[in-house]
């Protein structure tokens, strides 16, 4: 999986709760890296399957 980048996080957390208002930093942080997380494992997996299908 790729690397999660810690700026990143934190550059879409403040834009989240910039957003949201009422949202905890610690929430809004939570949510973006699990949307970060999915997003990138997502990615990855149709880097591989890319992958595959150009070596068969």
């Amino acid at each position: 999986m790729g690397v999660i980048n810690d700026e990143h996080i934190d550059s879409w957390t403040a834009r989240l709760m910039e957003l949201a208002g009422a949202l905890d930093r610690e929430t809004a942080r939570g949510f973006v890296h699990d949307v970060y997380r999915g997003a990138q494992s997502d990615l990855d997996s149709e880097r591989a399957e890319a992958d595959f299908e150009r070596e068969e």
